[in-house]
């Protein structure tokens, strides 16, 4: 078999990895009738664990740039998940709250989200994911200059 740049990309296996388990965890929150999706039940869950947090600290936490984060909050606050306010010390910055509503979907998936973290440790071992979870932390808190 050829190796081709594609078989050693490390960028594209981290993608690919991220795809699949995003799949898996997608299939097991909508099965929990929660209608979120990972992201969303991750966003939801450092509002929740860190409290109310401005766009950009949120944006920050998810890795993402503040338009993708703003693009994932939209259908969070439309459906009542998230409040969006305008900060009263910049009133340039939004701060994301979770609203009621979004605590109790989060609750709603919280068995999906369960099911999806103990089947995962299962098949790829409790040691192996606690590695792979380090080695992702250390991947994140690589800088890179562009």
């Amino acid at each position: 078999m050829m190796i081709t740049n594609m078989d050693l990309c490390n960028c594209t296996k981290l993608r690919r990895a991220a795809r699949h388990i995003s799949r898996f965890y997608d299939t097991c929150l909508s099965e929990s009738g929660s209608g979120l999706r990972a992201t969303q039940y991750a966003i939801l869950g450092y509002v929740k664990n860190r409290g109310a947090q401005t766009m950009n600290e949120l944006a920050e936490l998810m890795t993402m740039d503040r338009a993708t984060i703003g693009h994932n909050l939209r259908p969070l606050e439309r459906d009542g998940l998230v409040s969006i306010q305008v900060s009263e010390r910049d009133r340039r910055a939004r701060i994301v709250s979770i609203t009621d509503e979004g605590l109790r979907r989060m609750e709603l998936g919280r068995r999906g989200w369960e099911r999806a973290q103990a089947e995962f440790e299962r098949k790829f071992g409790n040691d192996n994911a606690d590695s792979m979870r380090k080695m992702m932390d250390g991947v994140i808190n690589i800088s890179f200059h562009t």
